[in-house]
């Protein structure tokens, strides 16, 4: 009597492999793009604490003063290369006085919308609270804040 020994894996076994490469192709395609969103972001964070690096170098450059409302764009030649949003677009830069409502010390009007894609909300006299700007008494202080992409706003201050 002669046995028929064949090798070879049966369909279950192939099924199982299959299943599991699915898997881990879903995982990464999902994780994938919040991982690059996360990357943005972080450039985006060192990009707003670059530019107030140059926002204070300007003002040792100037006896201590801001710019005024429309030569905020001299604070960029201070930032050595490109000051571009990762994702290829030039930053604008909105500036706002800080304005509180009549019950409280919190920054009024920044909209958190899509409309403040590749704007920096520059608030004169203020400074940050968390994700909140707050008025404060001296003249000088700055806070800027940048919707992130991932969700919530960034806030820095000088």
């Amino acid at each position: 009597m002669s046995k028929n020994n064949k090798s070879g894996f049966t369909i279950i076994e192939v099924s199982l492999v299959l299943a599991i490469a699915g898997m881990i192709f879903l995982m990464v395609f999902v994780a994938l793009p919040a991982l690059q969103r996360s990357q943005r972001d972080a450039k985006r964070k060192d990009d707003i604490l670059l530019f107030l690096e140059a926002v204070k170098k300007y003002q040792s450059n100037n006896r201590g003063a801001l710019p005024a409302d429309g030569d905020w764009d001299d604070v960029k030649k201070y930032i050595s290369g490109d000051f571009k949003d990762p994702s290829g677009n030039d930053y604008i830069l909105a500036v706002k006085a800080c304005h509180t409502s009549g019950d409280g010390a919190n920054c009024v009007n920044w909209p958190l919308t899509s409309s403040m894609d590749y704007k920096l909300h520059i608030y004169k006299q203020a400074t940050c609270d968390g994700e909140n700007t707050m008025k404060t008494s001296n003249p000088k202080n700055i806070a800027v804040v940048y919707r992130l992409e991932g969700s919530g706003v960034y806030c820095a201050n000088t």
